[in-house]
């Protein structure tokens, strides 16, 4: 009978512990669709709320999988259900964890900066991107980036890596001819053309929020207010002086 506290299944014909990743993979997904919803309320709307019940959900899930056990996490539970029909894909446990603890602690961060602090800055946005770039290699393409940097910092290197990049030699691997990359970037000029195209010839659109208001009553200004919706320059200098204001509500 499986230990309650255990990283990884042990199995006969492999040398280290193993994780389904498959149900890795759906796990990632599952992660990655909820941060970018919650990241998009924040960035577009202003409103964090949604991102601050995600990091401490998030903070919960990658703890019980690096602390207890990947069994008792919900986002791999969910995703061992999705792919339970699927013939599991076996690869090495110890990177994994290593790759979670990063997700892990940048989580921390986030708990202390946006869900203590209510901290609304650049800083945010870093460690959000981080995350969701992480999340959406592992989800779109099985690479897994925290256990590339696993390698760097262990003398054992990872073994049973996705789809066998750790032990298919560099010479087996398929390659990109310099047919596809003519095409590729062919795609990508057409569709910079339509894209301005699209663009030049849309038709004007009554924006709601440029009409014209009724007067309101004058309301005293509060110099606090004032000083507290001042835009600090990193903003200015990013072309983020609207979205600053939006997040932080000010008019």
């Amino acid at each position: 009978m499986p230990s309650i506290f255990q990283f990884g299944e042990s199995r006969p014909e492999f040398a280290v512990r193993v994780l389904n990743e498959r149900a890795v993979r759906a796990g990632a997904g599952i992660v990655f669709f909820l941060a970018i919803v919650s990241f998009m309320n924040a960035f577009l709307l202003g409103n964090f709320q949604p991102t601050r019940l995600f990091v401490v959900c998030f903070l919960l899930d990658f703890g019980l999988r690096i602390f207890v056990n990947p069994r008792f996490a919900p986002s791999l539970i969910l995703g061992q259900w999705m792919v339970r029909k699927q013939q599991a894909e076996y690869v090495g446990a110890p990177q994994k964890r290593f790759a979670w603890a990063i997700g892990f602690v940048l989580a921390l961060v986030m708990l202390y900066l946006l869900v203590l602090n209510q901290v609304i800055g650049p800083i945010n946005m870093l460690v959000c991107g981080t995350c969701l770039i992480l999340l959406f290699f592992e989800t779109a393409f099985g690479i897994c980036i925290g256990c590339k940097v696993y390698n760097l910092f262990n003398k054992q290197k990872a073994q049973l890596c996705p789809g066998g990049v750790c032990e298919v030699p560099a010479e087996q691997r398929s390659s990109t001819s310099l047919g596809q990359v003519t095409i590729l970037a062919a795609f990508a000029l057409v569709t910079a053309a339509t894209a301005q195209w699209v663009y030049r010839t849309a038709p004007p659109q009554n924006d709601p929020l440029q009409q014209p208001k009724a007067a309101a009553p004058h309301a005293p200004v509060d110099p606090a207010e004032v000083e507290r919706c001042k835009v600090p320059e990193f903003a200015k200098a990013m072309g983020h002086e609207e979205k600053w204001k939006l997040h932080n509500h000010c008019r």
